[in-house]
This record gives structure tokens, sequence and C-alpha cells, in this order.
């Protein structure tokens, strides 16, 4: 992409927390004319010191072309967009396109839609498979919904946060992809939990159990990412057991609206649950691990082994269907 292109669009961003800081960090690394907004000023003034300025307001940024938010929940979403000092509150001025990559109700994404719409401006719901350290890599894949032409127009700013880039239709419809996708994490998770447990309390280390599930046709890109946390219990959260709760529970409420059932998911969102009760909440949800472990009566020590997450660093690159 060349310069000319790239800065033909005035970029906002809302929201610089774990994974909103590196996704910023990655748009000025590509030299986009960036402009940034928490609630907490001192989380963004790291990236004051790439080239972005501050402001002290999501409506600071109404004369923004394009604004993406990468926020904690639907309430937020709401609020930077539509409270008091939100980015669509004045009317008078709004950016054209807005870009959530959160993961949000379908409920509270419908009306930020409509409202940005009745004052001419467009919504892309683009959230994020990943964590942060997936996105320093440059690996994060997107899944987008909303008007085709919105997509074509923000599709080089999506592929330097990611790799893949996948357009899933109009509307809502990359919010239940999301919703899927970590109803997947979880459920996962917890079943590599279970089986290391059972395979540990038979007397075979973590680290060869998990090499062997990596390099079989059950490994994956983030079963080797997160290996490091199962062998070295290392549960420093990059997304945590309150954050997966709230995703299964948008899982379920969608399930009921669309009647389908979800058994599977249903006991796991009781497990995280139960997670949560044990005061492991605030830590990364591979911490199931230690619930199950403590389920089976089971000691875990660390292994001190270096294991690879697999994750190396590349430049963002883009494919889209």
């Amino acid at each position: 992409m060349t310069t000319a292109k790239r800065d033909r669009h005035t970029i906002g961003w809302i929201g610089t927390g774990r994974m909103g800081s590196v996704l910023a960090a990655r748009l000025l690394e590509h030299g986009c004319d960036l402009r940034v907004y928490n609630r907490t000023r001192a989380k963004a003034e790291p990236l004051a010191k790439l080239g972005a300025r501050i402001v002290d307001r999501p409506a600071d940024l109404a004369d923004r072309d394009i604004v993406i938010t990468s926020i904690a929940g639907s309430r937020d979403f709401l609020d930077v967009m539509t409270g008091p000092q939100g980015l669509l509150a004045n009317g008078s001025r709004v950016p054209t396109l807005v870009i959530d990559s959160s993961t949000v109700s379908m409920e509270a994404s419908e009306e930020v839609r409509a409202k940005a719409s009745s004052l001419g401006a467009d919504l892309l719901a683009a959230p994020v498979s990943g964590n942060p350290k997936v996105a320093r890599a440059g690996k994060l894949s997107l899944a987008v919904s909303g008007p085709r032409a919105a997509f074509d127009r923000a599709l080089p700013y999506l592929q330097m946060l990611g790799s893949s880039v996948t357009y899933v239709g109009e509307g809502e419809a990359a919010r239940l992809v999301k919703i899927c996708h970590n109803l997947v994490l979880g459920v996962v998770t917890q079943i590599l939990a279970e089986t290391t447990v059972l395979a540990e309390r038979g007397g075979i280390k973590r680290a060869d159990y998990l090499e062997f599930i990596n390099g079989s046709v059950m490994g994956s890109t983030f079963s080797r990412y997160k290996t490091p946390a199962f062998v070295n219990l290392d549960f420093t959260p990059t997304f945590t057991g309150h954050l997966l709760r709230k995703d299964f529970e948008l899982g379920l409420e969608a399930a009921r609206q669309l009647d389908v059932p979800l058994p599977v998911a249903a006991v796991v969102h009781q497990i995280v649950v139960s997670l949560i009760g044990r005061g492991l909440g605030d830590e990364d949800f591979a911490a199931l691990l230690k619930l199950e472990a403590g389920g089976a009566n089971l000691t875990l020590q660390p292994d001190g082994r270096a294991v690879s997450d697999g994750l190396e660093s590349v430049e963002a690159h883009g494919g889209h269907r």
C-alpha cells in the first residue's frame, strides 16, 4: 500500500486496554494519522510517544474519517458511542465509518448501528480473535460484517491489524461468529485442562503430553500458544475468566433466541463460573487447569522447561473472502 493511499483517511481510536493499545500501535507503525481516547488517560500515554494525539472525550474524535473501538463490553460501547460525551452524541458531525473490534451483544451493536445510520455513518462489526501477544505478532483474525462497500473501504486498515480478515455478511453476523468462536475457545481449553491433568496423574509430564498434542492433528495455533501457561503455570492474563464468562453468557443467550441447544457449552459455562467463584477470575482463563487439578487433588508445580508458544513476529498482511 502506498503512503498516499494509507494517509487518505484520518483515524480515531477508542480504548487502549491490553488489546486496544497493541492494535492502535500497529496503525501508528503503518504511518496512520491517529488520535486516541481512553477513559484512563495515562493508559494512552505510551501511544503518544509513538505519534498519536490523545483527546479528552470520544466526541473529540467526531471529525475523524474512521473511528475504531476496542472496549470491554456492551455497556461501555453504548457509552462511548451514544452517551453524553459519545462519538455520535452531537450529530452535527460524525465519522463516515465506525469499526468496532470488541465483543459486544448484538442488541448493543444494533442500537449503535441504527444511531450511526441515522447520522449518515456506517458501522462495521469487526471482532478480533487472539490475545495481545498474537496481535503483536500480526496474527490476529478478524470477522467483519456490515455494508460491503464500507468493508471494502476499511479493508486496508483492517489488514494492518491482523493476518486474516473475513467478511461474513451484513448486519451483526460478525458478532455471532465471534461468540461462536469464544464458545469453542472455552470448550477446547477445558478439555485440554482435563486431559492434561489426566496425563499428569498417570505420570506423564505436562510438557511431553502437550508436545505430542501440538504435533498431532489435534494441535493448533491456540494449543501451542497456551502451552507455556500450562507447562510453567504462568497465568498472567491475556483474556480473563471474567471475560470468558461474559462471552459464554452472550453465546447462551443467542442460543436461546435461535432455539439451538448448547449442552457442552452450558456445562463449560458452569465450570467458568466455578473458576470465578474460586477466586481465579482475574487470571488468564488457562487457570481452568488449576481448577481441574484441584478437583483431582493434584498439586501442580511449574515444569521450568522452555517451551515455544508458536508465535513469530510478522508484518501484518491480509487475506479476505
